[in-house]
């Protein structure tokens, strides 16, 4: 099979991650970078043989040998470039959180089902080996009804001036790029909740430093998820089940080890031996995905992409959470 061809839409630190990630899997090249200048472009590029380095990126999605694009720039900018390289026929796998809101997330969905070109959402997460163990887990009924779920994600970031983070022009807070995590994880193992109750802690600059939420369920189940800049947390889920509950370690949303714990006390480990970041496996759904001539993955459809959103937006309105751009 032919090598599967990535341009990178954006230098940062992700982006970083992401290229080197993709050096552990065969069958997979970066062939472009697009850069708002080609000095940071040609930067970029210099540790990529054979990349070519764009200063624009409406150059970027013309390169007829790109396959798809990977869009890494800010929270605010995933919509318009997602858009400008779904119009240019290139599929897109999208950083995440996927949009600043449902609505932006939807305008992206009908622009890859408008130029019939794949587009995926790049909560990295679900597309690891230990969520497919979850998702046998679950399958299997081993952990019996399921009546709550605890997800927290907590680093010490807000001292360290990310500018993403701390201003609200770049849709700064530990909601959209911490708690998407937790939130995201809720709905994997839940659902969309029939209701929630949160709350936050707001920054002087007016983002939310601190924010958790309760998540309830129509058949009686709970989720508690927390999110911060703040200080580190344990960063663990729980899902708890009438017969045996699922512990998944630190960093629950990286490729960690977890364990089932039954109600009369036996435990069955899945310990980690994954190596590398773990970017690298959306890269590959990607792949099958544009390979197969789908528009998305049922690993994240469209439609747990708009509910998580959906989920998001709520709690923004619930906390007071907005950002300048959007009045």
């Amino acid at each position: 099979m032919s090598n599967f061809r990535w341009g990178i839409l954006g230098t940062g630190g992700i982006a970083s991650a992401f290229v080197n990630d993709l050096k552990l899997v065969e069958g997979h090249s970066v062939t472009a970078i697009g850069s708002r200048s080609q000095e940071k472009a040609e930067e970029f590029a210099r540790s990529i043989p054979g990349a070519r380095a764009y200063g624009s990126y409406q150059d970027l999605v013309r390169d007829k040998d790109v396959d798809a694009i990977y869009v890494s720039t800010p929270h605010p900018f995933h919509k318009e470039h997602t858009m400008l390289a779904l119009n240019a026929a290139k599929p897109v796998l999208c950083e995440k959180p996927f949009a600043i809101s449902a609505h932006e997330a939807q305008e992206m969905i009908d622009a890859a089902t408008t130029n019939k070109v794949a587009l995926l959402e790049a909560m990295w997460t679900r597309y690891l080996p230990h969520i497919a163990q979850v998702r046998q887990i679950l399958r299997s009924g081993v952990l019996g009804r399921i009546y709550s779920v605890e997800a927290d994600h907590g680093q010490r970031l807000v001292d360290r001036n990310i500018q993403r983070l701390v201003d609200p022009a770049l849709a700064g807070g530990a909601l959209l790029d911490l708690g998407i995590y937790p939130v995201s994880f809720a709905h994997f193992i839940l659902g969309a909740p029939e209701k929630i109750t949160s709350s936050s802690v707001m920054t002087d600059r007016g983002v939310d430093e601190q924010t958790s939420a309760i998540f309830d369920y129509a058949d009686g189940a709970q989720a508690v998820i927390t999110t911060n800049m703040i200080a580190r947390t344990p960063c663990r889920a729980v899902v708890s089940g009438l017969l045996a509950r699922l512990e998944i370690d630190s960093v629950f949303y990286n490729p960690a080890a977890m364990r089932v714990i039954t109600s009369d006390g036996q435990i069955t480990e899945y310990p980690n031996s994954y190596i590398g970041h773990g970017l690298r496996e959306q890269a590959i759904e990607m792949a099958r995905v544009v390979r197969s001539e789908l528009l998305e993955s049922p690993l994240m459809p469209w439609s747990e992409t708009m509910a998580v959103m959906q989920t998001m937006d709520q709690i923004r309105r619930q906390i007071g959470l907005s950002y300048p751009f959007e009045n």
